[in-house]
């Protein structure tokens, strides 16, 4: 579901605990710096894991907001300058270089300014909040970056083999192609 359309707040959720438990709870909006900048949101219970999941080199967490409604809001409106998905293939290619996560924060930020105070009038004053954190860097067990993505697929074949040289995001990275182990994890395999 998209956080932006997150109705719990009208009576509609068909499951209000897991309402109360997931969306109604303290978000971030951050930036990352992935295959490129981009935008993205987190509960907070899941920082740093979900860029470590994404596969960010690097990320700046710049909004607390009070839900996820609100977190998804805010996203959709940086969202329109920047990226808010990540280019899995050259993320996984390694060659990001380093961006000045709290430039891109100090640029973008007036950006969206009207529509901020257009959030901060509908859900209160103290509903979103602007943070001055550090950049976290972060560093994956990258042996060598594959040149070209090829990717392996269970369902098309089920062996898996090669020397695994890394491992970025959800991806394994071996030397004749990558896995997203995520989207196979209710998968039974044996590793021999």
């Amino acid at each position: 579901m998209k956080p932006e359309t997150c109705h719990y707040d009208q009576g509609t959720c068909r499951e209000p605990q897991w309402g109360e438990e997931n969306c109604m709870i303290p978000h971030y909006v951050y930036l990352a710096n992935t295959s490129g900048l981009k935008v993205g949101i987190t509960r907070h219970t899941q920082i740093p894991t979900r860029w470590v999941d994404q596969g960010a080199t690097q990320a700046l967490p710049i909004f607390k907001v009070q839900t996820r409604l609100q977190s998804g809001l805010v996203e959709v409106a940086l969202a329109e300058f920047i990226a808010d998905k990540t280019n899995w293939r050259n993320m996984l290619k390694g060659q990001n270089d380093a961006i000045d996560l709290k430039a891109a924060a100090a640029e973008l930020i007036p950006q969206i300014s009207e529509k901020l105070n257009e959030l901060s009038e509908l859900f209160g004053a103290t509903a979103i909040e602007q943070l001055d954190e550090d950049v976290v860097d972060l560093n994956f067990p990258v042996t060598e970056y594959p040149t070209k993505i090829s990717s392996f697929n269970f369902d098309k074949d089920p062996v898996v083999s090669g020397v695994l040289q890394g491992i970025k995001g959800q991806y394994l990275i071996f030397e004749k192609g990558v896995i997203n182990i995520r989207k196979f994890t209710s998968y039974e395999i044996t590793v021999g």
